[in-house]
């Protein structure tokens, strides 16, 4: 009799690690749990588990190729031997995940998957592939989009967002180049060339939330900052407008839809629910927005959000300061190894420690 469950997690946003090669404090590090991270699989393959057939599946965002520098500067021009270089220096900062990795997948039962999502679009690269899977010494399944089995539907969820849509039928940019590059979409050009400067005085700024009590705050607080900031955004938009380089062409109605749902902070329910009209699907889970989330709709479908293994800040009165919660969706098959599988959000919470190390940005 066969059992199995199935591991989902998204958003880890692994970078170069807590330290850089000069042993200089990393401020734009966001994973901080490699050590929870090899007692939450070493939790699901020993025990009442030991005998299960286990699939990890990592849902997009795993790996920050977009906040990871390449010598020195933060590109928007990402070859496959640019993406290639990033990995292999996130994996020198991040051993203990990718051992607990390769433990995990030495076991015959064990499987592997991975989802890409918008930060870490170099995972499509053949080159990058490879490298990850050398490391696991494994054979990784990759998902380029949606994965879909047993009427489960899982996706990173950023298809659903218009700032963060990439163009299904173009991952790369060929013509007039030398070599291809990633056709990466209007949010990780705009969080290049805009974001990672404001992250320089303000590393957390984009892990704060709610984001319009934020601004409240910095009005206050930051006032000139905020002000210059506003104008500045208003030329990036006007800017990326009129822009033609071969490799940013967005129209007007593109920039104002990305506006708009800027503006309105869209819920990936209701993409998810759209999904769920398919008679063949009665579970979608998502991640991309970082707060975890469930939602049950009629004839027992639901939607799940993994949520999050960063720190994230509120400013909510209900939970106000810091929040950390390494939330996942475990999917369970019936005893027998049969039939659908069911999910539960949960929380892993990690062993008691004595004490660990202050994280200092």
């Amino acid at each position: 009799m066969t059992k199995k469950i199935k591991l989902v997690l998204s958003d880890l946003h692994l970078g170069l690690g807590r330290l850089l090669e000069d042993g200089r404090s990393n401020h734009l590090e966001e994973f901080y749990f490699d050590e929870k991270f090899r007692e939450f699989v070493e939790y699901y393959t020993k025990g009442k588990y030991a005998d299960y057939e286990i699939e990890i599946i990592l849902n997009g965002d795993i790996f920050n190729f977009i906040q990871v520098d390449y010598r020195g500067h933060f590109l928007s021009v990402i070859t496959e031997d640019i993406s290639l270089e990033k990995f292999q220096n996130i994996a020198k900062g991040h051993k203990i995940f990718f051992d607990t990795l390769k433990r995990f997948a030495a076991d015959p039962k064990n499987v592997i998957s991975y989802v890409v999502g918008n930060h870490d679009q170099g995972m499509l690269w053949p080159k990058v592939r490879n490298c990850f899977d050398e490391l696991l010494e494994t054979k990784v399944i990759y998902k380029n989009i949606v994965y879909y089995f047993d009427g489960v539907h899982i996706e990173h969820g950023h298809m659903h967002e218009a700032a963060n849509r990439i163009d299904p039928r173009k991952f790369y940019i060929k013509k007039n180049l030398p070599e291809p590059i990633l056709n990466l979409p209007f949010g990780s050009y705009f969080f290049l060339d805009f974001v990672l400067k404001i992250k320089q005085k303000h590393p957390h700024v984009d892990k704060v939330r709610p984001f319009n009590k934020m601004l409240k705050w910095a009005l206050i607080n930051e006032t000139f900052f905020t002000i210059s900031g506003f104008f500045k955004l208003i030329w990036y938009f006007v800017s990326s407008f009129l822009r033609t380089d071969g490799t940013r062409n967005w129209s007007f109605q593109n920039l104002v839809q990305i506006i708009l749902e800027s503006a309105i902070f869209p819920d990936l329910g209701d993409s998810a629910k759209k999904i769920l009209n398919d008679n063949r699907v009665h579970t979608v889970i998502f991640g991309h927005t970082h707060v975890y989330q469930y939602r049950q709709f009629s004839n027992g479908k639901e939607y799940f959000n993994t949520g999050t293994w960063t720190d994230l800040t509120s400013l909510d009165i209900t939970s106000l300061g810091k929040i950390t919660k390494l939330t996942y969706v475990l999917l369970e098959y019936p005893e027998d190894g049969e039939g659908q599988p069911r999910g539960r959000l949960k929380e892993w919470k990690g062993y008691h420690r004595i004490e660990e190390d202050v994280v200092l940005s």
